[in-house]
């Protein structure tokens, strides 16, 4: 499906990470800032562990297997 570190960006990247359960690491510039399960995703925000992150501030990262 997806390698480990591979940048996500595209509503179907979230989609799939959504349906099959697989982490998603945040980052805010270079520095990680959290880790977790999307619960819900539009155009402009992800929402992971009750906090809604901005796609535009963040960058978001497929962690298969951890």
């Amino acid at each position: 499906m997806y390698v480990n570190g591979q940048l996500i960006f595209d509503d179907l990247h979230f989609q799939d990470h959504h349906e099959c359960n697989v982490p998603v690491q945040v980052y805010w510039g270079q520095e990680h800032h959290d880790i977790g399960f999307v619960e819900y995703f539009s155009p402009s925000y992800i929402k992971m562990n009750n906090v809604f992150y901005s796609r535009k501030q963040f960058t978001f990262v497929s962690r298969p297997g951890y």
